[in-house]
């Protein structure tokens, strides 16, 4: 870990904090809620050894970049325009994208606003989802859900806020990194995040050294730049109006557990597996489904989830 480079530099407006170590292609790692460059550590270290740069960004909004205050600072134009202006930083004209969570509905706009930019892209936990004229992402997930669903509980500005301040943030991170399985996240208001149990023993993936890395960051910064994300995606949405219909035409793998939050949204299986995917993304070129792995995958199975990358990625 020591021999990861750590730099910030100046994009869109903002500063924004990498780390990077290697030489070779360059693969771009995109993180997601509530997570840092970090949570790329174990593919940072394997991809450079394979003969890649890796790089990993702490995203607008988290860690050691900056966090610009409004939800509309958020929209999917302006996170593509600062991961541009990096690659543009560092004398990169395309670029491996890899993401995950939020990461990875950045990269699939990436690759949708710049497919010039992409050599190909590997998305983790969240496919395409293309934008429906007929309604927004919130409305959608109210209708399947309801006001409890933790997507939901995020748009009103400061109650996640209030609702994480009132618990020890080592617990709370505890709590995110083991919730997000199967079964809708579905949080009260009255409880919020403190009605959730903090499970007894961490997973074997997570040490209480990576829970302190996060927590002590996020006790910093505070939550609302990551969940300025969840706050700004229907503006995304009347953002990308002119984008209705059209295809993501870059190469493109995808990877998920079976116990993911995401992929059992009511409807996703379908969508993935029966043709719609392949639709929207003609360049789909592999769909990989991980038993017994839930939402943090790249975490979960590291060295599972390097070998799909590589394997995608050492063929360009």
């Amino acid at each position: 870990m020591e021999k990861i480079q750590h730099s910030t530099i100046k994009t869109n407006g903002i500063n924004m904090h990498i780390a990077s170590i290697g030489t070779g292609p360059p693969v771009l790692l995109l993180h997601g809620f509530p997570e840092l460059w970090y949570s790329w550590r174990h593919q940072l270290l394997s991809l450079s050894s394979l003969g890649y740069r890796a790089i990993a960004p702490d995203l607008r909004g988290f860690g050691d970049s900056d966090a610009p205050p409004s939800p509309a600072s958020y929209t999917a134009p302006f996170i593509v325009g600062d991961l541009v202006g990096l690659l543009d930083h560092l004398g990169i004209d395309q670029v491996f994208l890899v993401g995950h969570d939020w990461g990875a509905a950045v990269a699939w706009y990436f690759s949708l606003f710049r497919p010039d930019r992409v050599k190909a892209v590997i998305n983790l936990s969240v496919p395409y989802l293309p934008r429906n004229p007929a309604g927004k992402f919130v409305e959608g997930f109210r209708a399947l859900f309801g006001d409890d669903y933790y997507f939901c509980r995020f748009q009103e500005s400061g109650e996640a806020e209030k609702d994480f301040a009132s618990q020890d943030t080592k617990i709370l991170f505890k709590k995110f990194l083991t919730s997000f399985g199967p079964v809708p996240l579905c949080i009260s208001k009255e409880l919020g995040f403190r009605g959730l149990k903090a499970p007894d023993a961490l997973p074997s993936w997570l040490s209480e050294d990576d829970i302190d890395y996060y927590a002590t960051k996020f006790d910093k910064t505070g939550f609302t730049g990551g969940l300025n994300y969840y706050r700004s995606f229907d503006l995304t949405w009347d953002l990308t109006a002119a984008w209705t219909g059209a295809q993501i035409k870059v190469p493109a793998k995808f990877i998920v557990g079976d116990q993911d939050i995401v992929y059992n949204i009511p409807g996703i299986k379908e969508y993935i597996h029966n043709g719609g995917f392949n639709r929207d993304v003609p360049f789909l070129q592999e769909v990989v489904v991980m038993e017994g792995v839930a939402h943090f995958i790249n975490q979960e199975k590291p060295d599972e989830v390097t070998t799909h990358i590589y394997d995608f990625i050492k063929k360009f």
